[in-house]
C-alpha cells in the first residue's frame, strides 16, 4: 500500500471513529437522575439506586448511563436541570428526594417516563392522578414520611414526658411546606401540645431556629421531611445536642448520626425500589402500569447513648416497640 493511500485511510477510519462511539452510545440507554440535594449525604441512597437497577439487569457503565443532575438544595434550580435532561433524550428520569425533582421533570416533558422517590403525597402534589393507576409517564415510590406527623409526635412525647410546648423544624422552600405546617397543626391540636413552627432554608438559618425554640423554651423538637434536612444532619444532630432538646427525626440517617430517635420508612430500601422501578421502565414497562410503591413497615429507631446524655430514661414499653436500638 502507497503512503498516500494509507494516510488517506488512517484519516478516514480516525473519522469514523467518533460515529461508531454515538453508535455505540445510543444503544445503551440514559438515566437521568435528578436529586434535590447533593452527593455526598446521599451516597448510600445513591448506591441503593444503582443496586436496585441491578436487581433489573442493570449495571452503571456497562448496559446503562446515568446522567446526574444535583440541585444541591437549592430548589428553584431543578426545573433547568430537568429540561437539560429533556434535550439530552435521556430514556427515563428518576427524580429522586421529595416531590419537587418529579414536578420540574414533569413540568419539562409529557413523554419521557419518570419516577419519583418522594416522601410526600404524589396526589396532591399533582403527579398521579391514583396510587393503583398513575397514568400518564409518572409512577414511583411515595414513602408517606409527611403523613406520620401524628405518631412521630406521640413517640416523642412518651419519650419526653409531654413537654408544653415541641418546636417543629420546617423548611420555607419545601414544596409540601404548607402541608406539613397543616399536619403539625392538626395534630398538635389532637393532642392537646403546643406546636411552635419555625422554618430554615440555609444552613444558618437551622442555628437561627434552634436557638430561638431554646429562648421560647421548646421542650423538644420535630424536624420536618426534607431531603436538604437529611443533607444536614450532621449539623443538626449536633446543634440540638448542644443545646440539649431531644428530637424526633423522620429517617434512620439521622439518629445513626446520633439523633435521639426516628419514625419512619426505610430511606434506602425506598430509594432501591425506585432503581427497581427505572429498570422496569427500562425493559419496557409503563409508568401508567406500574402502581405507585409504598413501604408496608415503618421503623421506629432509639438512640440510647443520646438518651442517657440527655438525662432521659427510655420507658421499657417503648423500648419494645423499637425496630432498633443503637447502644
Amino acid at each position: 500500500m502507497r503512503r498516500r493511500e494509507f494516510i488517506t485511510l488512517l484519516g478516514g477510519a480516525a473519522a469514523a471513529w467518533p460515529l461508531v462511539a454515538r453508535a455505540e452510545q445510543g444503544a445503551i440507554p440514559v438515566v437521568g437522575f435528578l436529586h434535590s440535594a447533593s452527593p455526598g449525604p446521599f451516597a448510600s441512597a445513591l448506591a441503593a439506586f444503582r443496586h436496585g437497577l441491578s436487581e433489573t439487569g442493570y449495571t452503571e457503565g456497562q448496559n446503562v448511563a446515568i446522567e446526574y443532575r444535583w440541585a444541591e438544595g437549592q430548589y428553584d434550580r431543578l426545573p433547568a436541570l430537568a429540561a437539560d435532561l429533556v434535550r439530552r433524550q435521556v430514556t427515563v428520569i428518576a427524580a429522586i428526594a421529595g416531590s419537587a425533582p418529579a414536578q420540574a421533570a414533569k413540568a419539562a416533558t409529557t413523554s419521557i417516563p419518570i419516577v419519583f422517590v418522594s416522601g410526600g403525597d404524589p396526589v396532591s402534589a399533582g403527579l398521579i392522578a391514583s396510587l393503583n393507576r398513575p397514568g400518564g409517564n409518572v409512577t414511583g415510590v411515595s414513602w408517606t414520611a409527611t403523613v406520620l406527623v401524628p405518631k412521630q409526635l406521640e413517640l416523642l412525647r412518651r419519650l419526653t414526658r409531654n413537654p408544653a410546648v415541641i418546636g417543629a423544624l420546617v423548611n420555607p422552600s419545601y414544596p409540601d411546606h404548607d402541608f406539613q405546617v397543616r399536619e403539625l397543626e392538626e395534630a398538635g391540636v389532637s393532642l392537646g401540645q403546643k406546636i411552635d413552627v419555625v422554618r430554615a432554608a440555609t444552613a444558618h438559618d437551622i442555628d437561627t431556629a434552634v436557638v430561638s425554640l431554646v429562648q421560647q423554651g421548646a421542650g423538644a423538637l420535630i424536624v420536618a421531611n426534607d431531603p436538604f434536612f437529611v443533607s444536614r444532619r450532621d449539623q443538626i444532630v449536633t446543634l440540638v445536642a448542644r443545646h440539649t432538646i431531644p428530637t424526633m427525626y423522620f429517617s434512620r440517617e439521622f439518629t445513626a448520626a446520633g439523633g435521639l430517635l426516628s419514625y419512619g420508612a426505610n430511606l434506602i430500601d425506598a430509594t432501591r425500589q425506585g432503581g427497581i422501578y427505572t429498570g422496569k421502565i427500562l425493559k419496557g414497562a409503563k409508568p401508567a402500569d406500574l402502581p405507585v410503591w409504598q413501604p408496608t413497615k415503618f421503623e421506629l429507631v432509639i438512640n440510647l447513648k443520646t438518651a442517657k446524655a440527655l438525662g432521659l430514661e427510655v420507658p421499657d414499653r417503648l423500648l419494645a416497640l423499637a425496630d432498633e436500638v443503637i447502644e
